[in-house]
């Protein structure tokens, strides 16, 4: 499906997708992000999980000056402060 037009391409339930939280224990930010995530997941029924770079070398080196990090099924969606509405938009579009 990569290399498929975008016109052709079947769109994810919500339920499908999946919504990933780049954090580290004592970020502010990262807790603002987490409650964000969980009102919108949970409003829309989308599945998130929190992974943390202190206990992963490659997310380290990858997001360390970008934390937080929210990722919408796999590929990065924004950093440092999350928008309900953009998020909301890209999950439900």
């Amino acid at each position: 499906m990569a290399g498929m037009s975008p016109l052709f391409r079947r769109k994810a339930a919500p339920q499908e997708r999946l919504v990933t939280l780049i954090r580290k224990p004592g970020c502010h930010l990262c807790d603002d992000a987490q409650t964000v995530i969980e009102k919108v997941c949970g409003e829309l029924g989308v599945p998130w999980e929190r992974k943390d770079i202190t206990e992963d070398p490659a997310l380290h080196d990858e997001y360390w000056e970008q934390i937080p990090v929210v990722l919408v099924d796999g590929r990065q969606h924004t950093f440092w402060r999350v928008d309900e509405a953009r998020l909301r938009k890209e999950l439900t579009e």
